[in-house]
């Protein structure tokens, strides 16, 4: 894994546990984003697959389209790519933060997921 790369993810994994205690659940959710994409593009270059590019929300959408990608994942997918709604609010039940997690784990399993 490249040096840097577990560091940018959790600093973006802790600034969106920080965002969430200071009550800007917006900020929380683009961080989880930003680290799930940084998982992707590092998980992307592992496996020699072409890159959508750097953005968070293009690397989702490409990895829910990509044949191997599980179930489980799919599911994490669906919810880090779903919309707010009018209200700038996600269902109740879905957390952006656990659900980055579970995707760094599974394309990731050599980041040290105690140290987020």
């Amino acid at each position: 894994m490249t040096n840097n790369i577990p560091e940018a993810i959790r600093r973006e994994l802790n600034q969106a546990q920080a965002a969430r205690i200071a009550e800007k659940e917006g900020m929380a959710r683009v961080c989880a984003r930003r680290a799930a994409g940084l998982a992707i593009g590092e998980y992307l270059r592992q496996n020699q697959l072409a890159d959508p590019g750097p953005s968070a929300l293009d690397r989702l959408e490409y990895l829910k389209a990509l044949p191997q990608t599980t179930n489980e994942l799919q599911q994490s997918l669906r919810y880090l790519t779903q919309r707010v709604n009018e209200e700038y609010e996600l269902p109740a039940g879905i957390d952006l933060i656990t659900e980055a997690g579970k995707l760094i784990a599974a394309l990731l399993p050599q980041f040290p997921q105690n140290e987020a």
